[in-house]
């Protein structure tokens, strides 16, 4: 897996969280306090044009500090950019959509 020029980490000393694409694993991961867990949203190509958001998974030690949050926005920013439309499986993941109500969002997910 390649590298981004900074670490994706999430620091319980400055609550940094940063998320990566790793795209041929097809996944968006979190490395949390420092790379020993990861919290990762899964999804799948089910057409040329079209993903199915899975699944949202962050260790129970990480759970309500709002980690699951940024990988369904990275998640659903990918879908918007790339121009995809979005098989929404994961209930957080439709948790989220409904919770941040975005045009964009809305625009790239079957109904």
């Amino acid at each position: 897996m390649a590298q981004a020029a900074q670490p994706n980490v999430f620091d319980a000393n400055n609550s940094q969280i940063q998320v990566e694409h790793d795209k041929k694993r097809r996944q968006f991961v979190i490395r949390l306090n420092g790379s020993h867990d990861r919290a990762v949203l899964l999804y799948e190509y089910v057409g040329k044009k079209t993903v199915d958001l899975q699944h949202t998974e962050v260790p129970d030690a990480y759970r309500g500090r709002g980690i699951a949050k940024h990988l369904a926005k990275a998640a659903m920013d990918f879908v918007v950019e790339e121009d995809l439309k979005a098989h929404l499986t994961c209930w957080y993941i439709q948790k989220y959509v409904k919770e941040n109500p975005q045009p964009q969002y809305f625009e790239h997910i079957y109904q």
